[in-house]
């Protein structure tokens, strides 16, 4: 099961030729008799939490006396007011639902089984008493009558605290729930602590809630352009880039443009004729208009530098984009892969929650110092929620795996089928199919490795979020620094892991196997990987840029109308936000596409030459890119006759490291121009921070960069 093999075996596996298609194996078995042990584990932790009557209490809730509401209840031993009947109290009802206690996972209040929700709001406790006379719901404790409300002195403690919100019941969980905006501000309080005006708070979170149409509108917008962008891509993939590089730039600019006119136009808006709430409601979204104005154009400026830079890469990235765009033609349900990852992820995040839930409510009847009841769970079962939390990340993992797994096996059945009249009819549900029957081990034993890597990272993540304030410099950029080398270890194992699938599919070899031959294959090819990356993960990166910029600049355009009694710096935050995620869903596919077709590439020119008997497999657009490159590079001495299947060095001439010099220096005058004009008192330590960036970062990538170009080391080889 390890990834470790003897010398003999890697002689032997280095000499192996690679079949595409040919013979089909089981691999990984013990992996995934260990991935189906561990589900196993995971239902028992299910079954146990609803078997210990976890989901009665879950969906039906109970009081602070450990009471189920809606049945009849037994008498706990030593516990006042346990064993109540509440057949006709089905709703918990909590005295003080606004008082969060986030460190301990629950609200500090007393909770009770009443038999309606408190629909209007009761500002005294004659209107309580009044409700649970007309109503049968008494909302004070168990002990004290309606009759007693307005007349014990004990009302202030066994009532609730006034004025008691209005409230409904959660749908299927019987809790009643405020429906009164200021509440939810005050959970955010508790979650926020960035913000010391609550009155910013509260002006936010309303500014969401009046504007969730327009928002739910925006979020389908993304989605929308999206699909059309995946469509587009099928169609036109030759001029792709070119579109993409226009639309972006003049997105951009107009963007910024708008921001800048929204500024000054808000800016001469006559303050007079206002009222004192609207007046502060207009200068938060002039100052929000004025950041993202700011923001915007240091964007747009990098954005420009960049593809300054990357421009004279636009070729090879063509050619790959139109191969990946015919395998979108011939594999329409291509586009539709996001749909199904995301709602088997859904699916089981649903049940995971739900499990989850369970556990917080099963176990075994305790008084707390405060005399309520909480239910916990003794002895060795009281860790099986870090065994739920393991879960969670390998399945999450193991579902994402199965998607790359499947989009690999489908681009390769599509790479390696001479005729493409021969393709199966649904080359997609072939892949699944073979990934069920041959390779469900490999996914498993790869998602486990992402797996061990996430785990440290995030819980270092949380030792930084508890100490934050407390350690000492030294050990926060320790903290920092070991979780940004996990993530950096995490992205390079996922695109080896990607990597290693495809190299399956094509040969159904083991995991490790398939790693060390697709890594040997990306070492010998590191250049042409290092440049299909930057600049194809760049297209797409802009693709990303032009759906959130259009989604972007339509929420401003409709809530600049909403700007007089809404704050809509958080919904426009929340709409692009959603906006990149719905676009990187999609057009992660499409780099999958032209991440496999690389790989399905190299090995192709590595062991066919074009012989009889050895033909490519490879489509005709690539071949005719690979002649074009090769009269290219004879065009400028840069090659010889027998050197003709080389591409371009990832490190050009002295013209691309003057060109990267020339970014480096633009960068650090825009870095102190926006630190001059938006850092205001720590305008010294921000200039500060840009040299000390400047002079050991990008210095030391223009000297790496110029002493490789002096180099010039040997074409890599492709036959």
């Amino acid at each position: 099961m390890g990834c470790c093999s003897s010398a003999s075996s890697a002689a032997q596996s280095s000499k192996r030729e690679w079949k595409p298609l040919e013979d089909r194996s089981c691999t990984d078995v013990p992996w995934l008799l260990l991935f189906i042990l561990f589900c196993i584990g995971m239902g028992f932790i299910c079954g146990f939490s609803v078997a210990t009557g976890a989901a009665a209490r879950l969906v039906s809730g109970y009081d602070s006396y450990g009471n189920i509401c809606g049945q009849k209840n037994a008498k706990l031993e030593a516990i006042p007011n346990s064993g109540m009947d509440h057949t006709h109290r089905k709703y918990v009802f909590f005295l003080d639902p606004c008082n969060l206690d986030l460190i301990n996972r629950k609200i500090k209040s007393i909770a009770l089984c009443v038999t309606a929700c408190p629909r209007q709001e009761l500002k005294t406790l004659s209107e309580v008493q009044k409700f649970a006379e007309m109503n049968g719901s008494a909302l004070c404790s168990y002990n004290l009558k309606p009759s007693e409300y307005t007349t014990s002195s004990k009302a202030s403690v066994l009532c609730p605290k006034l004025p008691v919100p209005a409230s409904a019941p959660i749908p299927f969980f019987h809790r009643c729930a405020p429906v009164n905006i200021s509440c939810y501000a005050k959970f955010a309080e508790a979650l926020i602590t960035f913000v010391s005006d609550n009155s910013v708070l509260h002006r936010l979170i309303s500014g969401v809630m009046t504007s969730k149409e327009i928002i739910l509108g925006l979020c389908l917008l993304s989605l929308v352009l999206s699909m059309i962008l995946m469509v587009i891509i099928r169609y036109i993939s030759r001029v792709l880039v070119w579109i993409l590089t226009i639309l972006v730039i003049l997105g951009s600019l107009g963007g910024t443009g708008v921001l800048w006119w929204l500024y000054a136009k808000q800016r001469k808006f006559p303050k007079e004729t206002v009222t004192p709430e609207q007046l502060q409601i207009a200068e938060d979204n002039l100052q929000a208009l004025l950041i993202y104005a700011i923001s915007a154009t240091v964007f747009t400026v990098i954005l420009f530098l960049i593809m300054l830079v990357m421009r004279k890469r636009v070729a090879l990235t063509i050619a790959l984009f139109h191969v990946a765009g015919k395998v979108f033609i011939h594999l329409p349900l291509l586009v539709f892969q996001p749909f199904w990852t995301f709602f088997a992820l859904v699916l089981f995040w649903a049940y995971w929650i739900m499990t989850l839930l369970f556990l917080g409510t099963t176990g075994s009847a305790v008084q707390n110092d405060q005399g309520f009841v909480e239910f916990r769970v003794s002895g060795p079962l009281q860790y099986m929620w870090w065994y739920h939390v393991v879960g969670l990340i390998w399945i999450s993992e193991f579902i994402l795996a199965c998607q790359q797994m499947t989009v690999a096996g489908a681009v390769v059945t599509y790479y390696f089928t001479r005729d493409k009249r021969n393709l199966p009819f649904t080359p997609i549900l072939a892949s699944v199919n073979r990934l069920i029957r041959y390779h469900l081990g490999t996914v498993a034993k790869g998602s486990f490795i992402i797996t061990l890597v996430k785990i440290p990272r995030m819980i270092l993540m949380y030792m930084h979020s508890q100490l934050k304030g407390k350690e000492n410099a030294c050990a926060r950029c320790v903290l920092k620094s070991c979780i940004c080398c996990l993530w950096c270890l995490e992205k390079c194992l996922n695109y080896l892991n990607q990597n290693a699938y495809t190299a399956t599919a094509i040969n159904s070899t083991n995991f490790c196997t398939s790693a060390k031959d697709a890594f040997v294959i990306l070492v010998e090819n590191a250049l042409r990987v290092a440049a299909i990356n930057t600049v194809g993960d760049f297209m797409l990166f802009l693709g990303k840029v032009l759906i959130v910029c259009s989604t972007g600049l339509a929420g401003i355009m409709l809530l600049n109308y909403q700007q007089d009694y809404t704050v809509w710096v958080l919904p426009l935050i929340i709409v692009c936000l959603f906006a990149f995620l719905v676009a990187h869903c999609f057009l992660s596919i499409y780099e999958m596409v032209v991440d496999v077709l690389f790989l399905c590439f190299a090995i192709d020119t590595k062991y066919n030459d074009g012989s009889p008997g050895r033909e490519f497999y490879m489509d005709k657009v690539l071949m005719e890119f690979v002649e074009n490159s090769r009269k290219a590079m004879k065009e400028a001495g840069k090659g010889g006759v027998a050197d003709a299947r080389e591409l371009k060095p990832m490190v050009g001439g002295p013209e691309e490291v003057a060109g990267l010099q020339e970014f480096h220096f633009h960068f650090l005058s825009l870095s102190v121009f926006t630190d001059c004009t938006s850092s205001g008192e720590a305008v010294i330590i921000c200039i500060t921070q840009d040299v000390l960036l400047f002079l050991f970062v990008c210095l030391p990538i223009t000297w790496m960069a110029e002493f490789l170009s002096q180099l010039r080391p040997p074409s890599v080889k492709v036959s």
